[in-house]
């Protein structure tokens, strides 16, 4: 039978009337039946799929057999830690030697100027650059050896992680400054770590540093290596109190001409010297090693690897603080996989616009930055109809979140929440926060909104920066996902306020690869934070959850989180505010998820009315306590007084509530011995304390 006949054979009368019967349908049906078939297609190219999990996310953690309750990531075969993911990269410097390699001396750092696009230099630019500045300083008589401590007073630019780099190569120790530390925390880092060499990153921190030097605050201090011009006036005020002044790049230049072997450390020497901003006293000098911060690098892309693989197409944007430990983690496993690192300009309020001009794959991200970006998204939803839009949009995508989806190319996304998208950039694929806690709240909306891979974690810097971060295809909120694989977590009693491991319950201890050596000349707050058996203390109080993951629900001292990160101790601002003669009690109080402190004042019966006088008001006590401008001179008096004292700005209330009873043991509110009672407080004033959060805009 031949072809054509073929065909004729099978041509059914029944698809012949089929076909007629269209031809007579009208045009409109037969565009809706198009459209129809459009959706259908567009459905099924774009149809959800949900992310594999690499565990069981009903069983994240599993208790280790021997070690009261200790849990570990389930993602392990056994009960050993993962030390290293790499063979070949236990260190620092080892790790910036496979990103050269993989990256195959592609792109590595890039800056750019106001109004311009971002410049690169290249992973061999960056190794060279780093060999001279490391030979410069041996150069100049430092040692190449971990016992060598050596400065860095800048934002974060390309010239930190060359500076950082040289001294990797060449076995010696980063000392990070940064400016909320404040002078007298600065001068004391630079005496107590024997710093002889700063590398500040303009003038204005060098002149800081040498009118310590002038004043006699600081003695060890020889050479200052600044990034930015400067002028010949400050080479004079160098020299006259001993101190070399000296530019980057002649240092470069210094080095090429007198090029040292690389001498590259071992996992158990030093690499950072990470100092914590504290809550009272002097800041504590955390001793991290390259094993350490390669541990939980290595844990880091072992628990997200089953969903997102790091390589040499992606770039971060570098804006967290390098100072800290959390954006220090994150550049390692950038520079070890060869991607890119794009630093913004120095500003803040330019963020945005770096953002669009980088396009980056990697975003790492704080609480106060989230808040930021969930306000100003509900801001610009103005009318109803757009809030409606975008609360029945989320709600949509939530309930993706809720079954392990997580994608960009929704419906949803494409009328609503491709401009969000966009302002990122467009093409941010993972994001991770930590520093402090974030709402459940915030963190579902923008998950759903972002529509990229964005977990949570939890840890402190003497932990390496992560301890715990949630697992991929977990994308609920409310808890801080499970153990790292380098480490196990345990919870030990606080019996003083009623947290007991045995109800799954108290505080939160880490041991494993990631754990800091201990605090540089300071053993006795060292044995506070690490136990004879290793297992670090962190002070925050835990609650294991059903499938394993652990949430964080109290402190165990009386200090607290703002949203920044920055840690507050209360009480220390309470005695300040006390000077006041209008104030007779008063409770400072700060939430995790708030940017700000707020307090309730209690005034003095009797000196406000004389004080108040003074101002030019007058009443009964009940009058002045409700009249708003007295309460707004009594913060102002009360802003003054701890500004005299040295409070930071964030150290300083915001907002205060008047209450007219005084604080006792009759009302419950203070202890047999006239201590404040927190908790108490915190209940009895909730009412308070809401509306002044939900007034108040800092």
């Amino acid at each position: 039978m031949e072809v054509h006949e073929l065909f004729r054979y099978f041509r059914m009368p029944e698809l012949i009337d089929i076909r007629q019967y269209v031809r007579t349908l009208p045009t409109n049906t037969l565009m809706g039946f198009g459209a129809f078939a459009a959706l259908t297609t567009f459905w099924y190219a774009t149809r959800p799929k949900a992310l594999k999990p690499p565990c069981d996310l009903s069983m994240q953690s599993v208790e280790v057999a021997g070690t009261d309750g200790a849990r570990r990531s389930a993602l392990l075969d056994n009960d050993k830690l993962l030390v290293y993911i790499y063979d070949d990269v236990r260190t620092l410097y080892e790790g910036f030697q496979r990103g050269l390699q993989v990256s195959n001396n592609g792109p590595c750092l890039g800056s750019r100027k106001p109004n311009q696009p971002y410049e690169w230099i290249s992973y061999k630019q960056v190794e060279e650059l780093a060999e001279c500045i490391g030979s410069a300083l041996i150069q100049k008589g430092f040692k190449a050896s971990p016992e060598q401590f050596i400065g860095i007073f800048s934002q974060n630019r390309p010239e930190w992680v060359i500076i950082e780099q040289g001294c990797f190569t060449y076995s010696m120790v980063v000392v990070p400054l940064y400016d909320t530390l404040g002078t007298e925390a600065i001068n004391y880092i630079v005496n107590i770590a024997e710093l002889s060499v700063i590398f500040a990153d303009n003038p204005e921190k060098a002149k800081l540093l040498l009118e310590s030097v002038e004043n006699k605050l600081i003695a060890c201090l020889k050479i200052i290596v600044i990034m930015d011009s400067y002028g010949s006036d400050l080479v004079e005020r160098g020299e006259k109190c001993g101190v070399e002044i000296i530019s980057l790049k002649a240092l470069e230049d210094l080095g090429r001409v007198n090029r040292k072997k690389p001498k590259p450390p071992v996992p158990e020497d030093l690499a950072v010297i990470c100092f914590t901003s504290g809550t009272t006293g002097n800041p504590k000098g955390a001793m991290i090693t390259h094993g350490n911060i390669i541990s939980d690098c290595s844990a880091f892309v072992k628990s997200t690897q089953s969903a997102f693989t790091t390589s040499p197409d992606d770039t971060l944007i570098s804006f967290l603080p390098l100072a800290h430990m959390f954006e220090n983690v994150v550049e390692c496993v950038m520079l070890c996989h060869g991607a890119k690192i794009g630093f913004f300009q120095g500003d803040i309020r330019l963020l945005m616009e770096d953002l669009q001009v980088l396009q980056p794959t990697i975003f790492p991200v704080v609480p106060r930055l989230l808040n930021r970006m969930f306000d100003r998204i509900f801001g610009q939803a103005n009318t109803t109809m757009k809030r409606w839009l975008l609360d029945f949009a989320s709600k949509r995508k939530e309930a993706e979140l809720r079954s392990g989806i997580i994608r960009n190319n929704s419906l949803w996304d494409k009328l609503i929440f491709h401009k969000i998208q966009s302002s990122l950039g467009g093409k941010v694929r993972l994001m991770i926060t930590g520093a402090a806690p974030v709402s459940t709240t915030v963190l579902t909306f923008l998950r759903a909104a972002l529509g990229c891979q964005f977990y949570e974690g939890y840890g402190q810097t003497e932990c390496t920066a992560g301890c715990s971060l949630s697992m991929p295809g977990d994308w609920t909120a409310g808890h801080v996902g499970a153990p790292m694989p380098c480490n196990y977590i345990k919870l030990v009693d606080v019996e003083e306020m009623n947290y007991m491991a045995a109800k799954g319950e108290g505080e939160v201890c880490v041991k494993g690869a990631n754990v800091f050596k201990g605090y540089l000349k300071d053993p006795a707050k060292t044995a506070e934070a690490l136990d004879k058996d290793g297992w670090l203390h962190t002070g925050d109080i835990g609650k294991w959850l059903p499938n394993g993951t652990l949430k964080i629900i109290d402190r165990k001292k009386n200090i607290f989180k703002l949203a920044q990160g920055e840690y507050i101790a209360p009480e220390k601002i309470e005695n300040i505010y006390l000077r006041s003669q209008a104030v007779a009690q008063v409770f400072v109080h700060g939430e995790s998820l708030q940017a700000f402190l707020v307090a309730v004042v209690v005034p003095d019966a009797e000196n406000l009315g004389s004080w108040a006088s003074q101002r030019g008001f007058q009443g009964s006590f009940e009058e002045l306590c409700r009249n708003k401008d007295v309460q707004k001179a009594i913060l102002e008096d009360m802003v003054k007084l701890g500004k005299e004292a040295g409070l930071k700005p964030f150290e300083q209330v915001k907002g205060i509530a008047i209450h007219t009873e005084l604080f006792s043991t009759d009302n419950g509110l203070l202890t047999p011995t006239l201590k404040a009672k927190r908790p108490e407080l915190r209940n009895y004033f909730r009412s308070q304390i809401d509306e002044m959060y939900s007034t108040l805009k800092i």
